[in-house]
C-alpha cells in the first residue's frame, strides 16, 4: 500500500509549487461554482413562460405626430382597432399601455386595506379591454373577462382606482393564499377598493430586470384605456402562419386611418418572438460569458498542473530510477504521482469551498444573487478533482516509464 508520509515529505520540500497549485485550484473552484450558479439562473430566466401566444402576437408602437384631445384620441383608437381587425389573417387586436417583456411600463404597490402603511406586494399594470385576453393569448382560469361597459379612458394624470381588475394566479395566491381571490378587494392608488373579477394563468410583467424580480409573474389587468396624445401600443394576434402577411399590411392600414402618426420600421412593428429575444439578450450574454470564464479557468488550472508535475518528474528522474531499481513497478510510480496530485487538489478544494461560499455571500449581499446551492459546490469539487487527475495522468505515465538505469547516471 502506498505510503502517504513520503509524499507529504516531498511536497514539503516543494512548498512554493504546492501552495501555488492549491491556491489556483481553490480560486478556480470558488469562481466556477458561482459561475455555474449564475448560468443556471440565467438559463432558468430564459425559459420562463410569458403566457402569451408568442408565435402569433405582433406589437405596433404607435406615436401621434400632433397633440389631440382625449375624445379625439378615443375616436381614432376605435377606428384603428376596427380597421386592424378587418385585415385578412388577423384574429384579434387591442390597445394597451404595455405588454410582457417590453422593458418598462407601469407598476404599483398593492394594499389590502385603504389605510395600510406597508405595501402587501407590487404588481405590473396592463391597461386592458374585453379584447385583451384573447389578443395576447393568455388563459382565463377563473372568474370572467371585462365587460365593454367597464372599460373607461384615462390620462396619465388621472387617479388609478378602477372598480374591477383581473389578476394572474401568482398575484392571487400572493394576496390571498389558501383561498379563492375572486370577489376579494385590494387598493391601488386611492381609497376606492378594486374587486378581483377574474384570474388568468400566466402573464409575465413588462420587465425581466432584477429590480422587477420582487413581483415576477404578478400582473394586474385594469379595465382602462390610456388615451394619451403621446401614443400607445396596438397588440395584434395573427392567425397561425399569417404573421408575416399581417405585418406587411399593418402600417399601411393604420396610415390610411390617420397619416399623422409615426410607426418606425422594425422598431415600430415587431413580432413577439423578436421582443423575447431582445429582452433576454443580457441573460443570454451573461450565460455565455460565464461559460467562457469557466472554460478558460479550467484550462489554465489543468495547464498549471501538467506543467508543475512535468517539472517535478524532470527533477526526480534519478529518484524514480532508484525506486524502480529497488522493485517499484510502473503502477507504483503512476499511483505515487496521482496520489500526490490528489492531496494537492483536495487541499485546494477545501480552501475553494470556503472561498466559494464567501464569494457567494458577497454576491448575495451586494447584488441580490441567489444563495449557492450545495449541489453546485459538490459538483465543482468533483469536476476539479477529476480535472486534476486527468491533467496529471500524462506526466505521471512518463514518470512510470523511467528506466531503473537512471539510478546509475551521475547527471
Amino acid at each position: 500500500m502506498l505510503q502517504i508520509r513520503p509524499i507529504l515529505t516531498a511536497l514539503h520540500r516543494h512548498k512554493a509549487g504546492t501552495v501555488l497549485i492549491a491556491l489556483q485550484i481553490a480560486l478556480t473552484l470558488a469562481i466556477i461554482c458561482n459561475a455555474f450558479s449564475i448560468i443556471q439562473q440565467r438559463l432558468s430566466h430564459l425559459s420562463q413562460p410569458t403566457g402569451v401566444d408568442e408565435a402569433n402576437l405582433i406589437v405596433v408602437n404607435n406615436e401621434w405626430v400632433q397633440p389631440m384631445g382625449t375624445q379625439q384620441v378615443e375616436a381614432q383608437v376605435n377606428a384603428d382597432l376596427a380597421a386592424l381587425r378587418q385585415i385578412p389573417g388577423v384574429r384579434e387586436a387591442t390597445i394597451s399601455n404595455a405588454y410582457p417583456l417590453r422593458g418598462n411600463g407601469w407598476d404599483d404597490y398593492i394594499m389590502l386595506k385603504p389605510d395600510q402603511v406597508k405595501k402587501t406586494t407590487s404588481t405590473a399594470l396592463f391597461f386592458s379591454d374585453e379584447h385583451f385576453i384573447d389578443t395576447v393569448g393568455t388563459r382565463l382560469i377563473a372568474g370572467r373577462n371585462f365587460r365593454p361597459d367597464e372599460i373607461a379612458g384615462m390620462d396619465v394624470r388621472d387617479k388609478l382606482d378602477p372598480p374591477s381588475a383581473i389578476v394572474t394566479k401568482a398575484l392571487a395566491d400572493r394576496l390571498f393564499p389558501g383561498g379563492s381571490a375572486l370577489g376579494k378587494t385590494f387598493y391601488l392608488d386611492g381609497s376606492n377598493p378594486t374587486v378581483i373579477v377574474g384570474i388568468v394563468d400566466v402573464l409575465q410583467p413588462h420587465s425581466v430586470d432584477r429590480w422587477a424580480a420582487a413581483f415576477a409573474s404578478q400582473t394586474t389587468l385594469l379595465p382602462r384605456r390610456l388615451l394619451s396624445d403621446w401614443g400607445n401600443y396596438y397588440l395584434v394576434r395573427a392567425q397561425p402562419g399569417q404573421s408575416d402577411a399581417v405585418i406587411g399590411k399593418l402600417a399601411k392600414t393604420l396610415m390610411a386611418q390617420n397619416p399623422m402618426r409615426i410607426i418606425n420600421g422594425d422598431y415600430g412593428i415587431k413580432k413577439f418572438s423578436q421582443i423575447r429575444q431582445e429582452a433576454y439578450d443580457r441573460d443570454r450574454g451573461m450565460a455565455v460569458l460565464m461559460g467562457i470564464v469557466c472554460v478558460v479557468l479550467l484550462s489554465i488550472t489543468a495547464a498549471g498542473i501538467v506543467g508543475l508535475t512535468s517539472f517535478w518528474v524532470g527533477q526526480r528522474r534519478k529518484q524514480i530510477g532508484v525506486r524502480r531499481a529497488l522493485g517499484a513497478t510502473r503502477g507504483d510510480i503512476l499511483n505515487y504521482f496521482l496520489t500526490e496530485n490528489l492531496l494537492i487538489s483536495g487541499g485546494g478544494a477545501l480552501l475553494g469551498i470556503l472561498l466559494a461560499l464567501g464569494l457567494n455571500l458577497w454576491l448575495v449581499t451586494r447584488f441580490e444573487m441567489q444563495r449557492l446551492p450545495t449541489m453546485y459546490v459538490l459538483s465543482g469539487v468533483i469536476v476539479l478533482l477529476l480535472l486534476g487527475q486527468a491533467a496529471v495522468l500524462a506526466p505521471a505515465m512518463r514518470a512510470s516509464k523511467v528506466s531503473p538505469v537512471e539510478a546509475t547516471r551521475s547527471v
